[in-house]
This record gives C-alpha cells, structure tokens and sequence, in this order.
C-alpha cells in the first residue's frame, strides 16, 4: 500500500455514526494486521491455518519412535536402517478455524468526548478484524447486538459473508439514538451465553465491547468461552470516561433531563475515576485468570494503530 494513503488510516475515526464506505475502505489498512492463533486448532475442516495438530500434513514436523497405531506410509526408512529401530515422520497440518467477532453496539456506547463515539471506533474495530480474517482465509462471522437486539452471522469464507457483517454493523450502529439503556435491556451475560451457541470449538472469537454490566455471570460465560476457543478482549473506552477534566462546569444530558457537574469538587472527580477504575481493574483481573489478552481500544487514537499493537505483522528478517 502506497505509504501516503495508509497514513489516512492512522488518524482516529469521527463523527457520532459510521459510514459504509468507511468500513469497507478498511479492506487496505487491514493488509497491516496478521490474526495469528495462539493456541492450538480444534477444527476438523482443512484450511490455512498452522497449528500444533500433528498428523499428514504439508510441514515436517519431526521424527520419533514408531508407535502402535502410526500410518505406516509415515515410516522413515533412512532413519530406520541408520539406527534399526523403526521411526515415523509427523508433519504440522494445517487447518482452519472460524474467526467470531462479537460487536457491541448497545447504549453505553453512544457516547464519545474527542473525535468519535465508542460505537464508531468499535464499528470501525471489527470491520478491520473481518479484513484481516478474510485475507488469512479464515471463515468469518459475527455476533452483533444493541439492548434489545443481536444478530448473528455464521462464519463463512466468503466476501458476500463479510459485506453482510458490515451491512448490519452499519443498520445497529445507526439505531442508536441515546446513551441511556432501556429498563428492559438484555443483560451482558446473556449475549455471552448466545455466543457460546454460536461459537463452534476452536473458533477465534474476538469480543469488542465497553464490557459495561460485567458481573459474575458475564465471568463464567466468559470462563466457558475460554475452554474451547481463542478469545481477544477488545475494552472500548473514551478518555472522559477515566478523568473528567480539572475545574470545570459540565452539563451532561440524556435527552430528557438536563444536570450540572462541578469538576472543581474532588470529592465527585474522585469517585467517578474510581468507578472507572475499579471496572477496569475488574476486567484486567479476570483476562489475566482466563490467560485472554486484553487490549484497550480508545476513541482518542485510529483504530489501526492500537490494534497493531496485538495483530501487527512483525517486520520480515533478512
């Protein structure tokens, strides 16, 4: 990619909604990102995907002692005379592994203080993550909810696939209308509940949320995930929500009533960081018990440049 047009990319997203041409535009900046597994394939379809399955594959993986049961077309013949004791080749086998994005779309995230909303810069998240799944020639899908919806997509490996993806991120995202929930919102939980129906062993299942309602059931859904697939915890955040600012007369609004925040009182400034703390901390608790990387995904930067820092392609050797 030419260096001048990638440089678009590294700016942070804006506005209150996302575009289509926005999400589909991300198909370059994501030639940046490589989605590599980083535990071992359970899916029993063949495909790209190099993994720690050892069996008749393409890659030589090593040779041991013949054992009861061995393909005998595996059979070493060199390194059986040498040492007259009968050896087997094994090789890395390749496979495939469906990638599951989980989009967060609900209320809490129609808030946003500097270039966009967090339901922006999350749209504009997984869309480069399905990029990036599709080049790697991954089967992509997605689970994409609000309070009081979801929709799910079953992984594919097609573009149609995706383009539907980024159709119904676009149809949510432009649903959103206030930053306050609804009584009757479905609970977090349950949304990880109806992803684990979903998510097939094996798949890589990448969560992009502001993980707002997390509580001890969203943990043992999120323990059940764990077990059989390879999760990514993206934390959307917007910098206001951890510091308010120094001496200053905030009015915040729902769209119905109006209410004043003094900034100058530390009393108010203290306890709202530390509310923001204490999730936080809550979340990086539980990501460092579950072995899951964590990765803080902020409305102040471009996505593309955050992401590298967990799916960047490291630089080619010589």
């Amino acid at each position: 990619m030419n260096p001048a047009s990638l440089a678009s990319f590294r700016q942070p997203a804006s506005g209150a909604y996302v575009e289509l041409d926005d999400l589909l535009s991300l198909r370059f900046a994501a030639r940046e990102l490589t989605l590599t597994p980083r535990q071992m394939s359970q899916s029993q379809l063949a495909g790209g995907v190099r993994t720690r399955f050892r069996g008749r594959g393409m890659e030589f993986e090593e040779v041991r002692h013949y054992q009861p049961g061995d393909d005998i077309r595996s059979i070493d013949w060199r390194v059986t005379a040498r040492t007259q004791v009968t050896h087997t080749k094994l090789f890395r086998e390749e496979r495939e592994r469906p990638v599951i994005v989980m989009l967060d779309q609900r209320s809490s995230m129609f808030f946003g203080s500097q270039h966009c909303f967090k339901s922006v810069v999350a749209a504009h998240t997984a869309a480069l993550m399905g990029w990036a799944a599709l080049a790697n020639n991954d089967r992509i899908g997605a689970l994409i909810f609000n309070d009081q919806q979801e929709r799910d997509i079953r992984p594919k490996r097609s573009r149609h696939t995706l383009l539907n993806v980024l159709q119904e991120t676009h149809n949510f995202n432009r649903q959103l209308s206030s930053p306050v929930s609804a009584e009757d919102s479905v609970s977090l939980s349950q949304r990880l509940s109806d992803l684990r129906r979903i998510a097939k062993p094996g798949s890589a299942i990448i969560i992009i949320s502001d993980f707002r309602g997390l509580d001890d059931a969203c943990d043992e859904q999120l323990y059940q995930l764990a077990r059989h697939g390879d999760v990514s915890l993206l934390h959307v955040s917007d910098p206001i929500e951890a510091q308010l600012p120094d001496k200053m007369r905030l009015t915040i609004t729902d769209g119905q009533q109006r209410h004043t925040v003094d900034t100058r009182d530390s009393t108010i400034k203290n306890t709202y960081h530390q509310q923001f703390t204490n999730h936080l901390q809550h979340l990086t608790t539980l990501a460092g018990q579950l072995a899951l990387p964590l990765l803080n995904i902020s409305t102040a930067e471009a996505p593309l440049i955050q992401l590298q820092a967990l799916y960047g392609k490291k630089p080619c050797r010589r």
